[in-house]
């Protein structure tokens, strides 16, 4: 029960911290220009150890935001933004590398993403068995 208080608080302040300032630029007077050409695409990525959010212990979680340029707390945040980009925003179509070898030791990583990706609401949750095959799929989740 303590995991699932501890995910909770961390994905409502970062959710909190990321699509508060998204809130404001949302309103405009009638008739007045759009503060952006830009879709929103801000994300909350976490990493956790265990079978799924719920049950995992949650270790590190980061902003990304790929429009209008690509920053954030992600420690690579243009080749995340790449790579999602590459994909149109579709997590599941992140791939492992070809050539990359990991052991079988199970040890599960579960990620979790949440925010907006070009304006649509995105939540994803994949389970890696271990650090090794969530590493492979390229920089979104290196982290």
């Amino acid at each position: 029960m303590r995991n699932t208080a501890r995910w909770a608080a961390a994905l409502g302040l970062t959710a909190a911290a990321v699509c508060g300032p998204l809130t404001g630029a949302a309103v405009a007077a009638p008739g007045a220009a759009p503060s952006s050409l830009y879709a929103p695409s801000v994300l909350v990525l976490t990493i956790g150890h265990g079978n799924d959010a719920a049950t995992a212990t949650p270790e590190r979680a980061v902003t990304l935001t790929c429009a209008p340029t690509a920053s954030g707390t992600h420690p690579d945040a243009p080749r995340a933004c790449a790579e999602l980009n590459a994909t149109g925003g579709d997590f599941s179509a992140l791939k492992p590398a070809e050539g990359v070898w990991c052991n079988k030791l199970y040890n599960p990583v579960v990620v979790t993403v949440q925010g907006v990706w070009q304006g649509q609401r995105v939540s994803y949750e994949r389970t890696f068995g271990n650090s090794c095959v969530k590493d492979s799929v390229g920089g979104v989740f290196a982290f």
